[in-house]
């Protein structure tokens, strides 16, 4: 099992948003959205900050911290 990289699907839980109303604000398929939801991918640096933009929130804030 991979390690989760990126906290999307926890902040648009709290936020009470959908994958569907992320996908639509950044102009991508659903589909996408969901495997960054679900750690199968990541999204590139560019559009973390888009999604932390749309999100309004610090884009590390979407990044799991690393257990030392």
């Amino acid at each position: 099992m991979t390690k989760p990289l990126n906290r999307l699907k926890v902040v648009l839980a709290e936020q009470r948003k959908t994958n569907k109303w992320l996908a639509e604000q950044l102009g991508k398929d659903v589909t996408t959205v969901s495997k960054w939801c679900t750690n199968k991918s990541q999204p590139g640096l560019e559009t973390l900050y888009e999604i932390a933009k749309c999100l309004n929130i610090d884009a590390k804030d979407l990044l799991v911290t690393p257990k030392q």
